[in-house]
């Protein structure tokens, strides 16, 4: 059953604000309220000290400060964590923490699922479960800063985890306003990166929207007849379409548009897909990261020669295009890219397109 008080994990400070007034406090204390969520992270309201014994007795009645349940964590070689996450509804998501140099990166999902079935990934197995909430999607956080030492702190946010963060635009734009608020979680907009396949209504709303993020589009091909094959959104949304959107996307200065590129052996690692891919990204602010592709026995392609990274790499370089080679972290644990999926949920009877086609009409 549903628990049906509010989850001050989903609220901004100006709801939490009138949440106060609402229950006879000042709006301050909303304020001081969110702080206590968000910026310390605590999930007891008796120990929020500078609020008054009789309104921490009124918040704990009448809201609630949600997390997600853990089922399972696993540890990579190379340090990388994953999560397997349980949500009120029973729906599973997974998280993953990926330490690096001078930084620590959560990737997160937007959705349970994904509808939209690129052949390079295993969550589009799963089929569309439903959208998360503004507070799942930063309890994510909220939890995996929990796992951490005292001295740790999340430095990076990418929405690169399960499901098309844009095809989720309301509650993606209502957790990253959350996160990035200075006085919560503060993770600086130039340090949250929000990828998507080519959903283009989604990326025209990014640009209007005033988050300031980053924003990084999965282009892995060239031609549209080879995306249609790969990444089925694109048969909506074609490349031309997708790269005018792309064009039009308001960048900051020094901010670059990130392209990723899954090179997958004999489709699309060609130098003559090398060319075409300056051709077609000339004079854009930006640049390319290649992703090897990680296998699995139940997607149906193999990755690229390292020869052929190389070379396909060197063209880019050489025309002059920042051009990096993804490592792929925490293969080991199936939590690299393309690898999330919640392996206790078995892949939805609906064709994967069907599922795609009938969330693109719901936005419609």
């Amino acid at each position: 059953m549903k628990d049906p008080r509010p989850d001050l994990v989903g609220l901004m400070p100006s709801e939490m604000e009138v949440l106060a007034e609402a229950w006879g406090q000042p709006r301050y204390r909303g304020r001081q309220l969110f702080g206590w969520v968000h910026a310390r992270g605590c999930r007891d309201v008796t120990a929020m000290t500078n609020l008054g014994r009789p309104f921490r007795a009124l918040v704990a009645e009448r809201a609630r400060i949600g997390r997600a349940e853990i089922e399972r964590v696993q540890q990579a070689r190379d340090g990388t964590r994953k999560f397997l996450l349980r949500l009120e509804d029973g729906e599973e998501i997974e998280s993953v923490l990926i330490p690096d140099a001078g930084r620590l990166t959560a990737c997160i999902s937007s959705q349970a699922g994904c509808p939209l079935a690129c052949r390079f990934c295993l969550t589009g197995l799963m089929g569309m479960r439903r959208n998360l909430t503004a507070a799942e999607i930063v309890g994510q956080i909220l939890l995996l800063n929990d796992a951490l030492a005292r001295e740790q702190r999340i430095s990076n946010i990418v929405l690169m985890g399960m499901g098309e963060p844009l095809l989720n635009f309301p509650q993606v734009e209502r957790a990253l306003t959350i996160l990035a608020d200075p006085q919560g979680t503060a993770v600086s907009p130039r340090r949250i990166t929000v990828s998507t396949a080519g959903y283009v209504p989604g990326i025209r709303k990014l640009a209007a929207s005033e988050l300031g993020v980053n924003l990084a589009v999965s282009l892995s091909a060239t031609t549209d007849s080879v995306r249609d094959g790969i990444m089925p959104i694109n048969r909506r949304w074609p490349i031309a379409e997708l790269l005018a959107a792309c064009r039009d996307y308001p960048l900051p200065h020094r901010r670059r548009l990130s392209f990723e590129y899954v090179l997958l052996d004999g489709v699309n690692d060609t130098p003559a897909d090398a060319r075409r891919l300056i051709r077609l990204l000339h004079g854009l602010r930006c640049k390319v990261n290649l992703i090897p592709f990680n296998t699995s026995p139940d997607l149906p392609d193999r990755p690229s020669p390292p020869e052929r990274v190389e070379a396909f790499r060197q063209i880019l370089l050489d025309a002059g295009f920042t051009a990096t080679l993804r490592e792929s972290r925490g293969w080991d644990i199936s939590a690299a890219c393309g690898m999330l999926r919640a392996a206790n949920r078995p892949p939805q009877a609906e064709p994967a397109a069907g599922a795609a086609e009938a969330a693109f009409a719901a936005l419609d």
